[in-house]
């Protein structure tokens, strides 16, 4: 997760947290074109439908929407290209031996710009079924009902 003090969060992956167990998170630097780190700090990002795959020792992102930037011209880029991410080398070669595994993927949690840098929040991530999914869903109505019902029996208790 980004420090707060430094790190200003420009899209975050909301489905991720919903269709996948976080198991780990990586922070990756990203390897970006010229107008792209524009549009980025514009904000004109989308992580919806991306992932990342680990090819001949190196991590890749593919399907990370960053829109062309509106003065870009000719030197504009293409939005949906595979972008390399930055990690040591030891973290590539832990990732491998969990990517092999039947179920767990690499997805990315959020974009940020830290020391005016952009970095990608990575997690390495299982699949959720549809069961755990209404579970989760079930559990999180129960808690808001639980605080709902304990504010209003304090605010009863003081409003005489």
């Amino acid at each position: 997760m980004p420090d707060k003090d430094n790190a200003r969060v420009i899209a975050r992956n909301k489905k991720a947290r919903h269709d996948f167990n976080i198991e780990e998170t990586y922070e990756a630097g990203i390897i970006l074109q010229g107008t792209e780190i524009k549009s980025i700090r514009q904000g004109k990002v989308n992580l919806k439908d991306s992932f990342a795959v680990v090819e001949n020792g190196e991590v890749f992102l593919y399907n990370m929407h960053i829109s062309p930037y509106k003065q870009g011209n000719r030197y504009n880029h293409e939005p949906e290209r595979k972008r390399k991410l930055l990690l040591h080398a030891r973290q590539i070669r832990s990732l491998i031996g969990y990517t092999k595994q039947k179920g767990y993927t690499l997805v990315p949690l959020s974009l940020y710009i830290r020391d005016n840098l952009a970095k990608i929040e990575l997690a390495l991530a299982k699949g959720k079924n549809v069961h755990d999914k209404r579970r989760d869903i079930a559990e999180k109505t129960a808690k808001r009902e639980i605080e709902r019902a304990f504010k209003d029996r304090l605010k009863g208790k003081y409003n005489l």
